[in-house]
């Protein structure tokens, strides 16, 4: 007879806070370079970073980025100017 410790439970992504790359690359339809490369055009979520080795992600954006890839468009909502 099974157990609920013996049903695997699916992994998912908080919807609050942030992850790091390994926390949520399951998830993305791209490559770790791809990612970064989509982001510094401003087509996936942008890093935060918390140090040199140290970089994040929102988990509201990333759920917005994983919703539509294609169409995801990342906006400024605090500009430094």
């Amino acid at each position: 007879m099974a157990t609920n410790n013996d049903v695997p439970q699916p992994k998912l992504l908080p919807h609050d806070g942030c992850s790091r790359w390994a926390q949520f690359s399951e998830f993305s339809p791209v490559s770790r370079e791809k990612f970064r490369q989509l982001s510094i055009e401003g087509k996936a979520p942008k890093p935060i970073r918390m140090g040199v080795r140290c970089t994040f992600y929102s988990n509201k954006e990333l759920h917005k980025f994983l919703e539509n890839p294609l169409s995801y468009k990342w906006e400024d909502l605090c500009p430094t100017e």
